[in-house]
């Protein structure tokens, strides 16, 4: 057995399998990146193969898939607080949009990366749906850094400290999925920002292109009732009809947002495998709307979870955002059954995982999968006692239970400590970007 394999044993595994099984007292045996074996923990001492190995024992543990955050901003990170309180196109326009023209340069993006990959990290997450500036320069961070990472490939009509227009853009990020070929941690979406930001002819190239590559398309749809009725006044359709007629509603879509929608946009949602990515977060903090989850869910289309970037959230904690969703979903459709303990898990991991192409390498904790794991720990006042420990992880237990993160089997977390990354390094740069946009945006200036 090679020396590098490590044998984990907690005393709840939450697989998140097809039958979502909840196994006690069984060990994951990881060896290089994966999942090599799943076996009772009975069976180790017994098993002369796995002598040599590292045994990792996590009592009072749920050991289950690392969460997928299916949307976010990463680089925001350095904006969070920034404007607080505000409908989203007047945080948007004046205040958001102003600041990113201003302060958005390369330095911004490798250390509003670092310091949001250290906080999903530290929170559970191994992988990250991003959309954003630079996204070459994400990309190789997240590989420096040995995070998962789609980098979402940016298209907008409007210049920005990327790109000039919408061929811009695209010219770009095709260069990017190219040379992004080469990170094993990295895959890329095209991302173009909303309907409302990007022309007719730029869409239908990125429906070309997006069937051509088999890549997905990640983009903010019916966000708001405002949004919507916009494009109603402006054109005549809602965006997903727009979309639809572009031939952008398929598997390939991730529609992030989606507070607004009516029985028939439910219903071609559902047809054409279209992926949704809730935030629930940050849609109440912006007052956007709610999604009609429990609806979706009926209908058999595929709900994952996102907490969008810091600066809208303000946190990126997907174990906050499961319990949020879970409760949101219950009070929206007047019914406590709605959206369980065990949809919200699999929301932050599996759905994202099938919603970014991942299923077949991430997502859940099955034999030959990448060992994208972390282990929680139950043992405290809020998590006590543990009738079900699936229950308990989304209505009790809190990101800082996150005790180890393994990704690709490489361990980020052990007993709540950073493996690879430099926190102080990471929060000095945080604190010097702060001094310098608070100096010259203070609030009411």
């Amino acid at each position: 057995m090679n020396r590098e394999c490590q044998i984990l044993i907690p005393q709840w595994l939450l697989t998140v399998n097809q039958k979502f099984e909840v196994l006690s007292d069984y060990a994951v045996v990881i060896e290089a990146n994966r999942i090599q074996n799943i076996l009772p923990a009975a069976e180790l001492k017994q098993d002369q193969e796995y002598a040599q190995a590292e045994v990792i024992d996590l009592p009072n543990h749920v050991l289950m898939p690392g969460l997928v955050n299916a949307h976010t901003h990463t680089p925001m990170s350095l904006l969070r607080g920034f404007a607080d309180d505000l409908p989203l196109m007047d945080w948007l326009h004046n205040h958001i949009w102003p600041a990113e023209k201003q302060w958005v340069d390369p330095q911004f993006i490798v250390d509003g990366y670092a310091l949001a990959a250290a906080e999903m990290i530290r929170s559970g997450t191994t992988c990250m749906n991003d959309m954003y500036f630079y996204p070459d320069l994400i990309a190789r961070e997240a590989q420096r850094l040995g995070m998962r990472c789609v980098v979402g490939l940016i298209v907008l009509d409007f210049p920005s400290v990327w790109a000039k227009d919408a061929d811009d853009y695209l010219h770009k990020a095709l260069a990017v999925h190219d040379q992004i070929k080469e990170f094993p941690l990295v895959t890329s979406a095209l991302a173009p920002h909303a309907p409302y930001t990007v022309s007719d002819v730029a869409m239908q190239q990125i429906a070309m292109y997006s069937n051509e590559l088999d890549v997905p398309v990640h983009m903010h749809i019916h966000e708001t009732a405002h949004e919507v009725a916009e494009a109603v006044k402006n054109s005549g359709a809602r965006p997903l009809e727009r979309l639809d007629q572009l031939n952008l509603l398929n598997s390939n879509l991730i529609a992030v947002h989606m507070t607004e929608l009516n029985l028939f946009e439910i219903e071609r949602l559902a047809e054409t495998g279209v992926h949704v990515v809730h935030c629930p977060e940050s849609n109440l903090k912006l007052a956007s709307g709610n999604c009609a989850v429990a609806q979706l869910q009926d209908k058999g289309i595929n709900v994952c979870l996102g907490t969008d970037g810091a600066a809208s959230n303000n946190d990126l904690d997907m174990i906050s955002e499961m319990r949020t969703a879970a409760l949101l979903a219950k009070n929206v459709a007047h019914d406590a059954s709605a959206c369980t303990a065990r949809q919200a898990i699999q929301m932050a991991t599996i759905n994202g995982a099938k919603a970014l192409g991942l299923a077949d390498s991430i997502g859940s904790i099955e034999v030959g999968k990448q060992a994208d794991l972390i282990a929680i720990d139950l043992a405290r006042l809020n998590t006590q006692p543990v009738y079900d420990p699936v229950a308990q992880l989304v209505y009790a237990a809190n990101s800082q239970q996150v005790s180890h993160v393994w990704i690709a089997g490489q361990n980020h977390l052990r007993d709540f400590q950073f493996s690879q990354l430099d926190e102080d390094e990471i929060m000095s740069k945080a604190r010097s970007w702060a001094s310098k946009i608070g100096q010259v945006n203070r609030p009411g200036k």
